[in-house]
């Protein structure tokens, strides 16, 4: 079983590979019992999201780590991956923009995703 960091880690590796647009990891542990953490990027098409999450998902996989749930996939506009103590949300640029997750959670910390990157890859 994979540690919180590890997770975090190995998903935003994977949306990273996929090119996913302004990745941020939230500690939203403190501020609601729903998870630890969100991850949350964005793909600038319905078939970019959707290759975001499969990379996500095959990557969990790969660490015999499968999501609770995964909701969306086929409009391809906001899919959640419900990993119980990582939740991802890859939306599309205009959804993202939307419903503005950054802001309805501004309490929670902000985890450098820099730190969890290669060098020369840090923040898609």
């Amino acid at each position: 079983m994979l540690t919180i960091e590890e997770k975090t880690r190995i998903c935003a590796l994977a949306a990273d590979s996929r090119k996913a647009n302004d990745i941020l990891v939230l500690d939203v542990g403190s501020v609601s019992s729903i998870a630890d953490r969100f991850l949350i990027c964005s793909g600038s098409s319905d078939r970019q999201v959707q290759a975001i999450a499969d990379a996500i998902r095959d990557e969990l996989t790969k660490q015999d780590e499968k999501p609770l749930a995964v909701e969306g996939y086929h409009q391809g506009k906001w899919i959640l991956i419900d990993c119980a103590d990582l939740i991802l949300h890859v939306f599309d640029d205009k959804t993202r923009e939307f419903y503005d997750l950054e802001h309805l959670w501004h309490q929670a910390a902000k985890i450098e995703v820099a730190s969890l990157l290669p060098a020369t890859t840090a923040g898609g």
